[in-house]
Parts: C-alpha cells; structure tokens; sequence
C-alpha cells in the first residue's frame, strides 16, 4: 500500500495546481474531484481517474486499492494541504479531461430529443455547475459560449455532482454554435427582452436551443443578433431577473414538461 505523508510531495503538489489554476488543467488535460460521492459516480461511469488520494477515515463503500491506476493514503493534514474544501471529505482524485469538442452535426439522443442550453459568459462555476446538473435531469445538452466558468473549476465540478462523467457538454464559438444549429434545423431562443419577446409558455421548446446570459450582463449583442427570437420567464412585477442557473432552470423544465 502506498502512503504519503509529506505536503511537499511531487503528487500533491500536482493536485494543489491542478485545484488552483486553469492553465496547468488544460496544459496537463486533467481536473481535480473531491468528494467520496464524486469518486462513486466516477466509478460508476467508467471515467479514467488516473490517481486518488484518502483517507483512512473517507466514506468509500469499497477500497480503492487496486481499483484505480494509483491510489494513495494520506493522511489528515496532507489532505487538507491538497484538498480545495474547507472541510475536506477524505478523497481527492484526479481524472483525464474530455475535450468538450462538438460534434459535426446534432442529432437526437436516444429519445428522440434536441434540445440545448447555451450559456453566454456565465462566469460562475457553481452556476455552471448547477445548470449542467439540472440539464441532465431534463434531457438538454449544454454548450458553453467563450468567456464562461471553467468546465473543469472543481466547483464546477462538485456542483455538477457527477454529471460530467455521463452526460455530453460542449464549447464551442458563436459561429461554430449558428453553424450547427443551421444545419439541424433548430431555432435559437435568447432568453432576453426585446421587441419580439414571447411567454416561454407559448412557444414550443420541444426541439431548439435557448441561450442564457450571465446576471449581470444577460445575453451579449452577438448572441442577441443570432438568436431567431427572445423569450421571457413571466414573474412578479417587482423582480427584474433571475439567478442564471435558475433562469435556466426554469427554461429546461418548461422544454422538458411535455415529456415528464
């Protein structure tokens, strides 16, 4: 069984870079996971994790000795020198990094389905996160516009809750998005007020894409003048916006409803 005890070891300082920097993830195309849950889902979805580092104490419901290509005890202090938490769980992992690169055209799903979330500079990465979650219990792939939260941020990533281990999500230019879209035959709804707004309850979002902008922002012009037609979430007169994540939110259920 192998053990390290020293913060300074050349792994650890691996996994602290890798929690720290955008740059060295996509210079070594690895991410960073914590989390006992992470690492089961991890499992579960066959994602090549290439090294792990526990606790004696960690919440894994087997020994990952011999599961994976490194697995390395440590102990509490070196955990919380390499851990990203506050209050580490026990279990840090890293993983090889999918390209995120789009297809050449979209297609259905296996149920038939078409539908995306475009996010435009959404530059949070728990709200990244939390829209790639709730797309996946919608059935919508999402694609991340330039200037967004990092796909590999581990908060990103632990608020995904695993989704990137089993659910397809791409970046990709505008451009290249309009392209695609042109040639599947799907119309591009921006989530946005602008003179051709329509109720979300009104148009039919079985088959499309619907961009959503950051808070602060919302939608950038380019996107804007690529989209077919606004829509809008009807809410009470005092609130002017939602959350991106639950702007989102909302958007995929209403898409989703007519299969639920």
């Amino acid at each position: 069984m192998e053990t390290i005890t020293s913060k300074t070891n050349p792994l650890c300082t691996h996994f602290r870079k890798l929690a720290s920097s955008r740059s060295y993830r996509e210079k070594t195309g690895e991410f960073l996971c914590d989390s006992p849950k992470l690492l089961e889902e991890a499992k579960l979805w066959g994602a090549p994790v290439l090294a792990v580092l526990y606790t004696e104490g960690a919440a894994l419901p087997w020994d990952p000795e011999g599961l994976f290509p490194r697995a390395v005890k440590v102990s509490e202090a070196v955990m919380c020198s390499v851990s990203p938490m506050e209050t580490p769980q026990g279990v840090v992992f890293s993983c090889r990094s999918p390209r995120y690169v789009p297809p050449e055209r979209l297609e259905p799903d296996a149920h038939g389905r078409m539908r995306y979330l475009v996010l435009d500079g959404v530059q949070d990465p728990g709200n990244v996160g939390t829209v790639l979650r709730t797309a996946d219990a919608f059935g919508a792939t999402v694609i991340l516009l330039p200037g967004c939260a990092d796909l590999n941020n581990p908060k990103t990533l632990r608020a995904g809750m695993g989704v990137h281990f089993r659910s397809a999500v791409y970046r990709c230019t505008l451009p290249e998005l309009t392209a695609l879209l042109k040639e599947a035959g799907l119309p591009l709804y921006g989530a946005a007020l602008r003179a051709d707004t329509a109720d979300v309850r009104e148009l039919d979002l079985s088959c499309c894409a619907m961009a959503v902008g950051s808070e602060g922002r919302g939608l950038s012009a380019e996107v804007l003048a690529a989209c077919g037609r606004t829509i809008r979430i009807p809410m009470d007169t005092k609130c002017e916006s939602l959350n991106a994540a639950a702007a989102a939110s909302v958007l995929l259920w209403e898409a989703a409803r007519g299969d639920l």
